[in-house]
């Protein structure tokens, strides 16, 4: 039997040459769909990672405002410390300029960028500022292994200290 090539062939020959078999479309589209499984949950990381880096870089910000406002009012630097929760809600500046006003405004700020749920800490001791955000990531940190993240295990931190 002669092919289109040319090429003569045995009837026996003919038969190997003539194309795929099942078998070998069917590994094709096992290492297609394994390829792609792969490729989606390389997606999947990426979003997760990228939002992580998001909310790390606003607590970053976040904790540098609070420090160019103390370093702005350093005579007043006792009026910021303490506590804050991020509000979400009550969010409309009242016009006044001082560390009462500006607690109000940054709370809002901590709020919005990285929820509800999240707190900061300013301390002062000895001419050094501490400024602690912590905010719920719950996409990491299962430490426990029990396939849930908690909110103890899910909040993130983040701690600059700088002098006066």
């Amino acid at each position: 039997m002669i092919h289109s090539n040319g090429r003569m062939y045995r009837t026996s020959e003919w038969r190997r040459v003539r194309g795929f078999s099942l078998i070998e479309v069917m590994i094709a589209v096992l290492v297609l769909g394994v390829g792609l499984l792969g490729f989606a949950l390389l997606q999947t990381m990426s979003v997760r990672f990228t939002q992580s880096a998001n909310q790390r870089t606003q607590a970053t910000n976040l904790a540098y405002d609070m420090l160019d406002q103390i370093r702005a009012n350093r005579l007043a630097v006792g009026q910021y410390v303490g506590n804050y929760t991020g509000a979400i809600t009550g969010c409309t500046p009242n016009g006044t300029v001082g560390p009462g006003a500006f607690k109000g405004v940054w709370e809002c700020r901590l709020g919005k960028a990285l929820g509800g749920g999240s707190t900061a800490n300013v301390a002062y001791d000895d001419g050094e500022v501490t400024v602690a955000i912590t905010w719920g990531d719950e996409r990491w940190n299962d430490a426990n292994r029990d396939g849930a993240v908690s909110a103890a295990e899910g909040n993130k931190t983040f701690t600059t200290v700088t002098r006066l």
